[in-house]
């Protein structure tokens, strides 16, 4: 099998969530690939610091804000991008938030934000790239980032939702794989199953996590979810793959 991003370059990549972490380090890969990769996140700067960094490469990165548990800002940032840099090629959903709460006892409020960003600003954001992409006749790739949380229902203190909205993510994949079939559309939609990773969102602070433990525990690099993403993006048309599940050499669960 011939792996290639050739037939993406000069097209039009968007990456939720991709101020710091995975949704920073696949925006580079997506510029280094030639592609022209906006990057929708809350904060703008982090993102344009990094497109400064990227100025020589072969594409281009570009800042656009949205708060992605917003709708009207979902579908105003995917105009923006339309209007200014091209009809949509690739989405990846990467904006995700996972704070420490409980169930028995956690906020409601959190819960919701969780189910907003996670759940409904991935589904309005994959909706809003669709409707592109068949306007323009393209056959686009969507990528999901999931969970190992999205397959395993893991006993750590303070998950709330989060599992919860994983496994959501999982079924909106399968279930959109299969509408495409039915409608026999080459759009494909590929799910990435990170277990730790070395970012924000594992933050010791937020689960409680014996410093010493947090230091030795295996984790994966963002760059090595960047990589199983450009993988999949990379596979020849007749390809579909469904999920990726990637964990760290030696993690438990």
């Amino acid at each position: 099998m011939a792996l290639s991003m050739h037939r993406w370059s000069g097209k039009v990549a968007i990456v939720t969530g991709a101020s710091s972490g995975i949704g920073a380090a696949v925006a580079e890969k997506l510029v280094d690939a030639g592609l022209k990769v906006a990057g929708i996140a809350r904060r703008c700067g982090p993102i344009e610091d990094l497109a400064k960094k990227l100025c020589n490469k072969p594409g281009k990165l570009y800042a656009v804000k949205a708060d992605m548990s917003k709708e009207e800002e979902i579908v105003n940032a995917f105009k923006h991008v339309c209007d200014n840099y091209g009809p949509i090629h690739i989405l990846i959903n990467n904006a995700g938030i996972m704070p420490n709460n409980g169930l028995s006892d956690g906020d409601s409020k959190i819960w919701k934000e969780v189910l907003d960003i996670n759940v409904f600003g991935l589904c309005v954001a994959t909706k809003e790239a669709i409707k592109v992409m068949r306007c323009n006749k393209i056959d686009g790739h969507i990528v999901h980032i999931n969970s190992i949380a999205g397959h395993v229902t893991l006993d750590l203190p303070g998950m709330n939702v989060y599992p919860a909205s994983k496994f959501a993510v999982g079924a909106l994949a399968e279930t959109l794989r299969q509408e495409f079939n039915r409608k026999e559309e080459k759009i494909k939609i590929t799910c990435i199953s990170p277990g730790a990773v070395n970012t924000s969102l594992l933050g010791s602070d937020k689960f409680n996590i014996d410093p010493h433990v947090r230091e030795t525990m295996p984790l994966l690099e963002p760059e090595d979810i960047a990589c199983a993403i450009m993988y999949a993006l990379s596979t020849p048309t007749r390809v579909q793959i469904n999920d990726i599940i990637i964990t760290p050499n030696g993690q438990k669960y």
